[in-house]
């Protein structure tokens, strides 16, 4: 007979999701109030949540500690959270100019972490070697077995899907390969997607301070292309069919006069991107025309990078100042019009990092301000820096791994 329906299984296991979902997003969480917020009975939530408990995935923390004087009669609160120390994660990360790799909890904290530097030069085979040792190095120096890593996460930039030797088909990449490769060399479920949507799902996940009435963030990342990808009740949506380097091509200067490859004027990736910012001084560089910038590259054009611009930015040198403003200002421009045409709570912006000259806060600051003239105040406050530091960009795999073999699976077991 042809059966229709849910399952008991699969009931139980969206329940279980449920209830993960919910301690993830507030925090330590009774059993009452999860109850509500699922509009399921006390005694269903108490014989799931006492199954997940026997099984190490939560925990109860205590009685819930009342602000007034006098606590209601009746039944006292237990808080339950979940047991971040139950599964372990390995994340991986590889970017355009680092391979990141590292151990973390299930709320994010960081155990251990190795770190490649990439150039143009370093070859696919090095890449692997490094994943593949540093993988089992962390496994070892932290005395993990197996059966206490609840899988590898791998989160790929997209401009290295060509390094890697992954195809893609309209833009979506084939893992199938890489996938199989990884899960013969360590023995453990292997979760691959865009390091973008990773990265964005870690700075939600990952904040130390729960806020419930955080449902969604647009998540920009800077690079030698710009990506962007926005978050809806928790879950990432991205447009173009799973492809997060539209926004390269959004128009932001249409005044500009160089054109770029892509046959368009004013762009994001002619007028933001790195290379982009350093080709426009490259075009009036001089010992009269950028005089600290000349000194700190020796007066070779080559030399000149975004950590000299920022360098000779804040020894005053006028003709870098203006170019640099100028980008910051288009940026400005960018933020406005991400906000107004997907309207976050938040929008967070992650690797606009330049100079160590140069202190994040500061940059962050001056990019503020830019945006507070162009879009005002009340768009400058919707913006906010990353809580992945560039030596954590490991994370992003982390969070991965665990949204897609913990949460989404309600926290059973692999097999």
């Amino acid at each position: 007979m042809e059966q229709h329906g849910i399952s008991k299984l699969d009931l139980k296991r969206r329940n279980r999701m449920q209830v993960l979902k919910i301690l993830k997003q507030r925090g330590p969480t009774s059993r009452i109030d999860i109850a509500g917020m699922l509009e399921l009975t006390r005694a269903a939530v108490t014989i799931i949540t006492n199954e997940m408990i026997e099984q190490g995935i939560i925990q109860e923390i205590g009685e819930y500690k009342h602000v007034t004087e006098k606590a209601p009669r009746g039944r006292k609160k237990i808080l339950i959270d979940i047991n971040h120390h139950y599964k372990f994660a390995v994340g991986v990360t590889v970017e355009e100019d680092i391979v990141s790799i590292g151990l973390s909890t299930l709320a994010g904290d960081v155990l251990d972490k190795r770190n490649l530097a990439l150039t143009p030069a370093t070859e696919r085979r090095e890449i692997f070697e490094f994943v593949e040792k540093s993988v089992k190095d962390v496994m070892d120096d932290n005395c993990l077995e197996s059966d206490s890593i609840l899988g590898i996460g791998v989160g790929i930039f997209p401009t290295m899907y060509q390094k890697l030797e992954i195809e893609t088909s309209d833009g979506a990449p084939d893992y199938s390969k890489l996938r199989s490769y990884a899960q013969k060399k360590t023995k453990l479920p292997v979760v691959f997607d865009n390091s973008v949507k990773g990265t964005a799902m870690a700075n939600i996940d990952f904040l130390k301070s729960k806020d419930p009435n955080r449902r969604n963030i647009a998540f920009l990342q800077y690079g030698a292309t710009m990506h962007f990808v926005v978050t809806n009740l928790n879950d990432p949506i991205v447009s173009y069919d799973n492809r997060t380097g539209f926004v390269d091509k959004m128009i932001i200067d249409p005044n500009a006069t160089e054109r770029c490859a892509c046959g368009r004027r004013g762009c994001v990736e002619n007028e933001l991107t790195p290379q982009a910012t350093i080709r426009k001084v490259r075009n009036f560089y001089s010992k009269e025309n950028t005089p600290a910038l000349f000194r700190l590259t020796a007066g070779d054009a080559s030399a000149i990078t975004l950590e000299k611009l920022y360098a000779a930015y804040s020894e005053g040198d006028d003709n870098v100042i203006r170019v640099v403003d100028r980008t910051l200002e288009l940026t400005a421009v960018l933020l406005n019009n991400l906000y107004f045409s997907t309207n976050p709570q938040k929008i967070v912006l992650h690797h606009f990092r330049f100079s160590p000259e140069l202190s994040d806060d500061a940059f962050f600051t001056m990019l503020k301000n830019h945006v507070t003239a162009i879009g005002g105040s009340r768009v400058a406050a919707k913006i906010e820096q990353s809580i992945i530091e560039d030596k954590h960009r490991f994370l992003s795999g982390c969070a991965l791994v665990i949204r897609e073999l913990f949460f989404d699976k309600g926290g059973f077991d692999k097999s």
